[in-house]
Order: structure tokens, then C-alpha cells, then sequence
């Protein structure tokens, strides 16, 4: 039988198959994964090579399946495979066993996007990468690249005939593309994670009506004709119609609005009609109309002078389900903001089914850090269920630029080791380069959540050690924000929620906001500070609006700390009837059903502070918002000793220095005042060493050493005077 003719023989029993899609981890792999049972009836053993025949014949490395996907008979294998097979998901494919021989030569042909110009180095490079894959005469095969690009080749020629191995000694001759427009690979169902359950029932409402339409003519029902994807930006919409119609053999139309709209009467709505009438000649068709938000918006909210947008909105109604039937035409439509759609849109009929694309959870987030991952040299140390657990609020968009950046900050470190005077960069560094734990941790500091990007705070890095003192509450905020994320199944078995809200108070500087940050620090979840002047407005409606995109924001970026500093000018108490005093009862009423209302807030922990509790509205303070209420108390004598080891940690100090006599000294004074002591020393200290330099001597040859008397000169005047007062007329 030759390798590319079709298959027409019976199909043994024995060694069927009904296929599915791989793991996120094989794709591009060349494996096959099978029923450890199976491999033994068929006298297999793993890492065995075998040919698999759906329409065509190719040939893959079989391997064990997991446990859950034992007992079906199934077949799991990529993209890549099942097209070089020429098959789809749940199709029946054979299996047998193959004779492989290890390659002599093989020569490939690129796609155009790798580039026109080949040498001897490239050709060796790529047989780096595509090291251990079986291989056939008319097979593609994928070359994933340092960082997230990859190549795809086809296999034009091998030496022996049959399925070959390409192993080290294997020479790779790379052919010249035919064109040199750029390509770009073709997105299948494995490069989508953390979206299972959404790709399933987006393939049963798609991939069933146009390859079985005869079922819902049995049921007596008409098949499903739209769906309507919406979700945050980065989650995956525009990725898994683009799997869809890689996957499917239907025609594929794309609708963008620019491309809609025309200047003269009448053209945008002929351009929309001639898409339609285009997608029925070609049916089974699919239709794509990304960011429909643009196109379909709320005519209610258009002005007398849309006439035109209007025209296109009702356009779009009557093609979708107006008198005339579309026939096999599905409509897919995405957009990240779905409450300005036409509400007609949103009916059975149109848009039969919703789907949200929503933020991917742990689990989601390893799956896409794999796939991600999946061509990078990382090295021993990468733990990518660690990374997950810390990527709190991360999207799949925000994650491939997190892999992306690693791979930069890996490559940032070997760039002095590279002669720019070369033309290419010699492969043997290329080859050597790893990815390490460390160039992810840096990464995560350049990249931030796409959910949280306009209100995100840069927080400083503050530990839990420098923050003197208050070890009760720093234990409590623990328990409260790290144990309902590192003990989840604990508080499910007791059927208990962690509490919602903490409410700081206390005198000016007792350290509320450096609790917060140290908080923010060691907890390494997503953190948004809010500010009275970012809510409240003079506009009606606007305030309100502001809280509920705060939260909106805050629930999309769970698990996450809302932080409300100050809180006393946000939700005053309630009295007045002025319209300013409305305003505010307006904005406490819209906190308080935020906080505690029919929709529940998860995985959202609200920390506020005030120095003023007196002035808060009682309704905040009730169990079920601010359950734990904690005042901050002067320090005493030993933490005040704390504090001021914290704050000359890296201070020259003489040894006359003694801080038992400094903590006695500053009784009833608070955090910020001990540090602004410890400043105004150090320049006391700078004074004195500027004042002993002679007339035109270096500064770096003066000493500079804080004494006692510095703090004790620092502590009166904070004492006497205040902090920011002068001493006998001159400024400090």
C-alpha cells in the first residue's frame, strides 16, 4: 500500500478505534495513547510505533493513557496526527504495528513564515527539535522554537522508504517555500486550555448539526444555528472559533465591523447580505463576527443620527431568523462586553446558546502554562503547578505573554555571550539555553493581570518582619486571606466561608496601611487599592456605576484584596438631605448590596481603615461585611524597640547607640513617628559629617556615623515641635 492512497479495505475489528483529541502536553509529540490492555493484545509496548489509517495512512509512538481513559477504546491523538491521518474527533481510525527504521535523510519543506533562506544550521537545528518522531512521506510535523513560535514542515522526502525514526545521525535537508508569503500554524483543539467544558459544548452545537444532521431531524427539532461567546479580554473566544474551523471541513467566513461599514446608502447592509448569501453557497458554513458589540450595539442607546448602524442591526435580525431560511449556515459571535448587544440578537433562534468564557481557575491556568511551555528547554527547577497557584487573575492572553517574557529574560541573560558582528546566532548557545524558576519570577513582576490592569497598584515589597508589633492581627489576616486558598477542602468539609471584610482602625500611623501592604506582599494575590476620588462623582448614576465596575473587576480578578483606605470618606454615615448627602447614601447603599447582597462575593477579601470608626455607617459594620473589627493601640515599650530595629537595620551606627533608652523615650508616639525619628537622626548625622568637610574635600571621605544624641536631638523635636516644624526659626 503506498502512503498516501486512500483507504478502502474492511477495517478489522480487533483494531479499531474511535478517536480523540490528545492531552495539551502531547500535541506536536507524534504519540498516540492507548489502553495499557489494548497495547498488550496487540503486542505493544510503549514508546512502539504503529500505523495509524483513518483516510491515509501515518504512524505515531504509542503510549499508556491515563486511568480515567481506560476501558473506552479510544485512540487519544493531536491535531497534527488526526490531519496527517486524515480523520477528526470521535471518527473510527486501524492500528497496527509498524516497522520503523532510523532515517539516513530526510528532507522537509518549511513553511513560508520560518523564512526563504536556509542553511546547513538551520536544517541541523530543526532536526534538534523533531529528534525521536516517526515519520512518512507526505506527514507534517511541528518544530516548536524558543519562546511561543513553532514551525511546520512537510515531510517530502525519506531514506529509507516507509515509516522512518529521525534520530541525531539523521541528515535534515530543508526545501525552499514555493511562495514567501507568511504562514502561520493552524490552532487545533490542543492549543486551547483551561476551556474543556466550553470547547465541548461549542463542538456539540457546531460539529454534530453539520456532520449529523439526521439526529435532530429524529428528534423532531431544528439544529442549533448561533452561539454567542462572551468573557473578559484574553480568555480564549477568538482561539476556539479559530479551532473550530481548523477542525471542521466547513467554509469559513470572518466579519470584522470596518469591513461592514460603507459611506454610501445602503452598502453596509449589501455587504452584510452578500456574507450571508456567500456562506449558503458554500454551506455547511460557519460565520464569525468577532467584537459583535460593534456592529449589533443597543439601538435603544443610538442617537437620530445612527440611521445607518440602525439599518445594519435590523439587517443583521432578518438574516439571521427573518423569513427566509439560512439553511446550514451557524453564526459564532464574541465580544467582551455583552450587555450592549441588541437584546433581539439574544434570542432563540439567533443566538441559540451563551457561553462564558471566563477566567481560567488553577487548573485552567497549568493547562495553558503547558501548552505554552510545551517547545521551551525549561530547566529542572520550573514547577508549573507552583507557577499556577501564584498567577491568580490571569488570563490565557496574560499567560503566554508570562512564558513569552521568561523566555526574554532567559535570553536577556546569555545575550553577552552573543558576537553581534556574526550574522546568526551560532545554535550550540541556542541549544544550551534553559528557562529557570528565576526567569518566571522575574517575569511575573513585568507582567500584570489583564483583569485588574487600569485599577492595578504597584504595592512596595513589604514583609511581614517589617512590620513591628501587631503579631495578633498579622495572624488573623493570614487566616483570613492564605488559609481559604491553601485550605480549600477544609472549609468546604466544615461548610464554612471565610470571613468577607476586616476593618482596621485607629490613631494616625499606628501602621493600618503598612499592614495592608505587607498583606498584599506576602499573600501574592491580586491587590486594588481604592481611593474616595476614583468612586465619587457629580454626575447621577456615575458613583454607583464606579462601585459596581470596582467589584465587577475585583470578583473577575478572585481571588484578589480590595483595599479600602480610608473608608470613612467612601460610606459616611447616612443623614442630610442635601443632594450631596443623597449622593453618598446612594454609594453606601450600592457598597452594602456589593458586599452582602443576593449576588455572592468570591474569593474577593475587603480590608478597610479609618481613624475615625465613629463616622462609618452602622449597616457596614454588621457580620456578614466587616465581621472583624480590630483597633490598632498605641505601641508598647517593646514593640516600639521592634520598630526602631526595623527602621536602622542598614543605618551606620555608633556604638553609644541603645535601643531600651530610645523605646523609653518615645512613649506614646506611634510607628511613623519612630520612623520619622530614625530619618530626621540620619540627618542629623549627615549635618554634622557635611559641616566637617574642609573647603573643597571629597564627600566619600567623610564619616558619617548616627550617635545617640542624634535620636535623642530627633525624638525632642518630634516631641516639642512636630515632625515637620522648625527648631529656633530654621527648616528641617
Amino acid at each position: 500500500m503506498k502512503d498516501n492512497e486512500t483507504i478502502t479495505d474492511t477495517k478489522r475489528e480487533a483494531s479499531v478505534y474511535k478517536v480523540k483529541e490528545a492531552l495539551g502536553k502531547d500535541a506536536g509529540r507524534a504519540v498516540a495513547r492507548m489502553d495499557p490492555d489494548d497495547m498488550k493484545t496487540s503486542g505493544l509496548e510503549p514508546g512502539d510505533v504503529i500505523f495509524i489509517t483513518g483516510k491515509r495512512r501515518t504512524s505515531a509512538k504509542v503510549i499508556p493513557c491515563y486511568a480515567d481513559e481506560r476501558g473506552k477504546r479510544i485512540l487519544q491523538i493531536d491535531g497534527i496526527i488526526r490531519e496527517n491521518a486524515q480523520t477528526s474527533i470521535d471518527e473510527k481510525v486501524t492500528v497496527e504495528p509498524a516497522e520503523c527504521k532510523e532515517g539516513v535523510s530526510i528532507k522537509l519543506l518549511p513553511d513560508s513564515g520560518f523564512g526563504v533562506q536556509h542553511t546547513g544550521k538551520d536544517a541541523k537545528y530543526i532536526g534538534y527539535l523533531l529528534e525521536g518522531l516517526p515519520v512518512m512521506i507526505g506527514d507534517k510535523v511541528r518544530a516548536k522554537l524558543f519562546g511561543s513560535r513553532s514551525v511546520d514542515c512537510c515531510v517530502e522526502k525519506t531514506n529509507p522508504a516507509g515509516a522512518v525514526l529521525i534520530t541525531s545521525q539523521t541528515k535534515i535537508e530543508l526545501s525552499h517555500p514555493k511562495n514567501a508569503e507568511k504562514g502561520s500554524s493552524r490552532v487545533l483543539y490542543e492549543d486551547i486550555g483551561g476551556l474543556g467544558p466550553q470547547v465541548q459544548r461549542i463542538r456539540e452545537m457546531i460539529e454534530l448539526p453539520l456532520r449529523h444532521p439526521e439526529i435532530f431531524k429524529q428528534l423532531g427539532i431544528e439544529a442549533p444555528k448561533g452561539v454567542f461567546l462572551y468573557g473578559p479580554p484574553g480568555t480564549g473566544k477568538t482561539l476556539i472559533v479559530r479551532a473550530v474551523a481548523n477542525e471542521t471541513d466547513a467554509y469559513f467566513l470572518h466579519i470584522s465591523g470596518p469591513e461592514i461599514m460603507g459611506k454610501f446608502y445602503g452598502e453596509s447592509e449589501e455587504r452584510l447580505r452578500k456574507v450571508f448569501t456567500e456562506a449558503q453557497s458554500h454551506a455547511p458554513s460557519i460565520i464569525f463576527i468577532d467584537e459583535i458589540d460593534a456592529i449589533a450595539p443597543k439601538r435603544e442607546d443610538m442617537g437620530g443620527e445612527k440611521q445607518v448602524e440602525k439599518r445594519v442591526v435590523a439587517q443583521l435580525l432578518s438574516l439571521m431568523d427573518g423569513l427566509e431560511s439560512r439553511g446550514k449556515v451557524i453564526v459564532i459571535g464574541a465580544t467582551n462586553i455583552p450587555n450592549t448587544i441588541d437584546p433581539a440578537l439574544r434570542r432563540p433562534g439567533r443566538f441559540d446558546r451563551e457561553l462564558a468564557v471566563s477566567i481560567p481557575d488553577k487548573i485552567g491556568r497549568l493547562e495553558i502554562l503547558e501548552i505554552h511551555t510545551r517547545g521551551m528547554p525549561l530547566a529542572e527547577d520550573v514547577d508549573l503547578e507552583k507557577l499556577a497557584a501564584v498567577t491568580h487573575g490571569f488570563v490565557g492572553a496574560d499567560l503566554e505573554a508570562f512564558a513569552r517574557e521568561a523566555a526574554m529574560t532567559a535570553l536577556r541573560g546569555i545575550i553577552h555571550e552573543i558576537d553581534y558582528e556574526l550574522e546568526e546566532i551560532p545554535y550550540e548557545i541556542m541549544m544550551n539555553m534553559k528557562v529557570s524558576m528565576d526567569n518566571f519570577r522575574d517575569a511575573k513582576k513585568e507582567i500584570e493581570p489583564s483583569a485588574v490592569r487600569e485599577v492595578f497598584v504597584e504595592v512596595p515589597e513589604v514583609s511581614w518582619e517589617e512590620v513591628g508589633g501587631l503579631d495578633e492581627i498579622k495572624e488573623v489576616l493570614r487566616e483570613a486571606v492564605e488559609w481559604p486558598l491553601k485550605y480549600a477542602s477544609l472549609f468546604r468539609k466544615v461548610n464554612t466561608q471565610p470571613p468577607k471584610g476586616i476593618l482596621l482602625s485607629g490613631r494616625p500611623g499606628t501602621g493600618k496601611t503598612y499592614l495592608a501592604k505587607a498583606l498584599a506582599t506576602e499573600s501574592g494575590i491580586n491587590f486594588i487599592s481604592v481611593k474616595g476620588s476614583q468612586i465619587m462623582s457629580r454626575f447621577l448614576g456615575e458613583s454607583e456605576k464606579g462601585v459596581r465596575e470596582l467589584f465587577k473587576k475585583a470578583r473577575q480578578a478572585a481571588p484578589a484584596i480590595l483595599f479600602l483606605d480610608e473608608i470613612d470618606s467612601i460610606c459616611p454615615r447616612r443623614s442630610g438631605d442635601s443632594s450631596e448627602s443623597n449622593t453618598s447614601d446612594r454609594v453606601i447603599s450600592q457598597f452594602l448590596t456589593e458586599m452582602d447582597g443576593i449576588e455572592e462575593l468570591s474569593g474577593v477579601f475587603i480590608l478597610a481603615a479609618t481613624n475615625r470608626i465613629e463616622y462609618i455607617d452602622p449597616a457596614l459594620l454588621r457580620s456578614g461585611r466587616f465581621e472583624l473589627i480590630y483597633e490598632l493601640s498605641l505601641p508598647d515599650e517593646q514593640t516600639r524597640e521592634k520598630i526602631f530595629e526595623i527602621h536602622i537595620r542598614v543605618k551606620p551606627l555608633h556604638n553609644d547607640v541603645n535601643l531600651k533608652i530610645l523605646a523609653a523615650m518615645t512613649e506614646g508616639l506611634v510607628g511613623a513617628d519612630i520612623h520619622c525619628i530614625c530619618r530626621k537622626a540620619s540627618f542629623f548625622a549627615i549635618r554634622e559629617a557635611v559641616e566637617s568637610l574642609a573647603v573643597g574635600e571629597d564627600e566619600s571621605s567623610a564619616e558619617v556615623c548616627i550617635e545617640q544624641k542624634h535620636f535623642v536631638q530627633a525624638i525632642e523635636l518630634v516631641k516639642h515641635n512636630g515632625a515637620y516644624k522648625s527648631v529656633s526659626g530654621v527648616a528641617v
